[in-house]
């Protein structure tokens, strides 16, 4: 039966373990008692709640604390081991494939390097469908604790009624390729398990507001920062993320090259592909015969010497040089967004770290408005290098917080994530 918001019973429970769940997890431990103001529900319905949770072995108890003159209140938590979910990085230097318990704590691993050029999208998917069954395997896993697997992918992600996600990633050479059908046409997996595909920026900015740096801020971008550039944009009107093409806004006119094929894009000259190539160009020397993080490794060691060394003079060059751009670049996120936050990360953020920050922050209040510009921090991300993975398991973990703590009914049907649902169903008809 429905109520006059068009909210059935099933709706209102749904909600109110979807509630408790959220809080336990970001903030639990807590008592029952500290659930009631932590989720506006009334003692009873936290009681009932809470009763239904541990039935269903979702939540545990966690130890007891005194309280005020009378009984000790019991803890609880999200039980750690009631779940499990799969997070998958197609980088550009490898496909890393991990999964976690409920807590995000790492149970297995799997990484296949890629070659330059080396996205052939049946060997990609090849590697994500191998890597999903090794996880599993290496840790003797139950598919039917599986919440469902998240894959974070360069380009846009675009979502069909009829092919489920579908990949434009135009500078890796994906035309409208439909990766959920090929992953769900030979899965190791039950039809039961879903997949969740999105851009490997917004997984990389939804970890890093969930658990890293971004934390506690409403308004924040989350840069990535690898052979190529992107951005994740969080608002409060964009709770979940935005994607945004960062990397491809225009920064010189007639400039470069880029690799999506136009002229004089940030990522032509910011990226961590394009700052190697021009410090060949300009006559540098990278290492023959290894990947780009190994270059890039080798770049700073030549423009920043150990104690003693001389500074090579075309890498130092380059460096400054890419770290004006994105200075410039952050600018524009500064002035269209007026973030709280700038979060950056992506392997070569990590490699270029703190020794890149200060110059990179220089830049981007020269070139961006003074009043959003003084509002704005600009720092590194906390999660490493796992952070795309982290933030790709993390997509079929809000599906199952949005479900109330339900495992998803069977389906080899593409679905719509329930958070997207419920935006879809408040609009205007």
């Amino acid at each position: 039966m429905a109520g006059r918001n068009g909210r059935t019973v099933r709706d209102l429970r749904r909600g109110n373990r979807t509630a408790v769940l959220q809080r336990l997890y970001f903030d639990g431990p807590l008592s029952r008692f500290e659930l009631g103001p932590a989720t506006g529900l009334s003692s009873g319905s936290v009681s009932n709640v809470v009763a239904d949770l541990i039935a269903d072995g979702l939540v545990e108890e966690a130890g007891s604390v005194d309280s005020d003159g009378g009984r000790p209140r019991t803890l609880l938590r999200v039980a750690p081991d009631s779940g499990q979910m799969i997070g998958v990085d197609v980088g550009e230097t490898r496909v890393r494939v991990e999964l976690f318990d409920l807590a995000l704590t790492e149970l297995a691993r799997v990484e296949r390097p890629l070659t330059p050029q080396g996205y052939d999208v049946d060997v990609i998917a090849g590697h994500i469908r191998d890597g999903v069954a090794e996880v599993l395997t290496a840790e003797q896993a139950d598919p039917g604790r599986l919440l469902g697997v998240g894959v974070g992918v360069p380009g846009i992600v675009e979502r069909t009624p009829d092919r489920g996600a579908v990949v434009h990633g135009q500078t890796i050479g994906w035309d409208a390729v439909p990766l959920e059908q090929l992953l769900r046409s030979a899965s190791p997996l039950p039809d039961g398990v879903p997949y969740f595909i999105d851009n490997g920026a917004k997984t990389l900015g939804q970890a890093e507001m969930w658990f890293g740096a971004g934390r506690g801020a409403r308004n924040a971008v989350v840069v990535l920062f690898g052979s190529g550039v992107g951005a994740c944009l969080v608002t409060p009107e964009v709770e979940h993320g935005r994607a945004v093409e960062w990397g491809h806004l225009t920064v010189r006119v007639r400039g470069r090259r880029c690799r999506c094929g136009a002229p004089g894009c940030l990522e032509a000259y910011a990226g961590a592909e394009s700052l190697l190539a021009r410090w060949r160009e300009e006559g540098g020397r990278p290492p023959e015969d290894t990947d780009e993080e190994t270059a890039l490794t080798a770049m700073l060691a030549a423009a920043y010497p150990s104690e003693g060394g001389t500074a090579d003079p075309v890498a130092l060059a380059v460096l400054e040089e890419t770290a004006e751009y994105l200075g410039a670049g952050l600018s524009d996120l500064i002035n269209l967004f007026q973030p709280e936050r700038i979060l950056i990360g992506g392997w070569a953020g990590l490699q270029l770290g703190t020794r890149f920050l200060p110059a990179v922050r220089r830049h981007a209040a020269t070139y961006a408005l003074r009043h959003p510009a003084d509002k704005v921090t600009i720092d590194l991300g906390r999660l490493g290098p796992d952070a795309v993975t982290v933030g790709a398991a993390i997509l079929p973990l809000a599906e199952f917080f949005a479900a109330g703590g339900r495992h998803p009914e069977p389906t080899t049907e593409p679905r719509l994530p329930a958070w997207r649902t419920a935006l879809q169903d408040r609009a205007p008809h």
